[in-house]
């Protein structure tokens, strides 16, 4: 079988088993696009197209862009929300690659895993089942679970947002939360009623709502992102060593921007802009305009930009 037939068997089953577009399904099976954002200009021609959730409409899917510390739901293609999420800590980082969600369960039951950051926790034993209702339960009011003990779940302060703050999952604020949930069970067709999942909020009684096909979650660590004709630069969290000179300008290149005339020095210059959660982000516009380390901008991670303060204009004296 040559790799054309095998790689189109691939993408008709990858859109079969996840109910995703044909389109959808290729860019997963692309083997150029390890650990690269999926709001990159290469994948969406330079703009992306949001929308308001239609029921019934299946073909969802879920990315979180590791060092941007955001979490997306898309639906045909389309971005319908993007949540701030915080992630594993360096030394349980999350584990990056396409994960499976397969049900949705609130007010979930914790199972302490067999590591040893359990095996220092005081009052806690790897492999015990510990009820939503116990104080030392950590999950919070809902879990979707991931696969090999990863999980998206409840964050424990909104301080949790914007840091590496777990042991390998996906933290989310309650309402946000409580929403990503919603909109899955309202695009799946989950046979759950909204009074079931509105006690399930007020009760400790746990709810368990399995999704008819496996949703995709696409966790990716891309540290350098060209979006809509923007360059976005990222903290490199994990400290794998992504940000370096070579890189960028291999991205821009693969990103089709001409960066022949930009020289080593204004490239590292711009890495350098880059804070622990703080991103630069600078027009491709600029960058070939010789404006690089002058129009960008240095923007937090998490929230929107602090405002400027304006500075009253001294009167003269009379």
């Amino acid at each position: 079988m040559n790799f054309s037939v095998r790689n189109f068997i691939v993408i008709i089953l990858l859109a079969v088993s996840f109910g995703i577009t044909p389109a959808r399904a290729q860019q997963l099976a692309s083997p150029y696009r390890s650990n690269e954002s999926v709001r990159s200009d290469k994948f969406t021609g330079g703009s992306i197209e949001r929308a308001q959730l239609v029921a019934g409409e299946p073909d969802i899917e879920i990315t979180v862009d590791v060092p941007a510390f955001r979490l997306t739901l898309w639906q045909n293609g389309k971005e319908i929300k993007t949540y701030a999420v915080g992630v594993g800590k360096k030394d349980f980082p999350i584990s990056i690659g396409e994960k499976q969600a397969s049900e949705i369960i609130w007010n979930p039951d914790w199972i302490p895993p067999n590591s040893e950051w359990v095996t220092g926790r005081k009052g806690v034993k790897a492999g015990e089942v510990i009820r939503a209702s116990d104080p030392r339960n950590p999950l919070g009011k809902l879990k979707i679970p991931l696969g090999y003990g990863y999980l998206i779940h409840q964050a424990a302060a909104t301080t949790d947002l914007g840091n590496l703050v777990s042991h390998g999952c996906i933290r989310m604020l309650r309402t946000d939360l409580y929403d990503l949930a919603e909109k899955i069970i309202a695009a799946r067709d989950v046979p759950v009623s909204a009074k079931k999942i509105a006690n399930a909020k007020v009760t400790k009684n746990t709810v368990v709502a399995k999704l008819d096909k496996p949703l995709i979650v696409d966790i990716n660590y891309d540290t350098q992102v060209v979006e809509g004709g923007y360059l976005h630069l990222y903290p490199d969290v994990y400290e794998r060593g992504t940000n370096t000179v070579a890189a960028l300008r291999s991205e821009l290149e693969s990103s089709g921007v001409d960066a022949s005339a930009i020289d080593d020095a204004t490239l590292k210059g711009l890495l350098g802009r880059v804070k622990a959660k703080q991103k630069y982000v600078v027009s491709v516009e600029s960058l070939t305009a010789g404006r690089a380390l002058t129009d960008g901008r240095v923007l937090p991670l998490v929230g929107a930009p602090a405002a400027k303060k304006k500075v009253a204009a001294k009167r003269r004296a009379a």
